[in-house]
């Protein structure tokens, strides 16, 4: 068999992607989509709205508290999600996507229209 050295792509650091990179990378940002909450929380902020702790609980009955944090706080940490925490009691908590989790929605659209062809 050859061997080709065609390019995927560029990598964000200017290099051409080869397939064992391009497989890597791609692994990669979807670690950061694992969880079982996390694609439902994103679709809820993707209309690019604001959305409260306690909205995104309500959009999402079969959640606990416990799991809601823990997935917006990696999504927070992955800088997907940005939080707003507003200086008073109660806590006033709200979160929204940040322009980079916002470019994730024309990549899961793809995604959505690939998985039902």
């Amino acid at each position: 068999m050859g061997r080709t050295h065609k390019k995927v792509s560029m990598a964000p650091t200017g290099e051409p992607y080869t397939p064992a990179t391009a497989a890597a990378d791609v692994e990669k940002a979807l670690k950061m989509l694992e969880g079982r909450w996390k694609l439902l929380i994103l679709f809820q902020l993707f209309d690019g709205g604001v959305r409260r702790f306690s909205e995104l609980e309500r959009a999402m009955p079969a959640v606990t508290q416990k799991m809601l944090a823990q997935q917006l706080r990696q999504l927070q940490k992955d800088g997907i999600v940005a939080r707003k925490v507003y200086p008073e009691i109660p806590p006033k908590v709200e979160y929204s996507l940040t322009p980079w989790g916002q470019s994730l929605c024309p990549a899961l659209d793809a995604l959505l229209k690939w998985a039902a062809s």
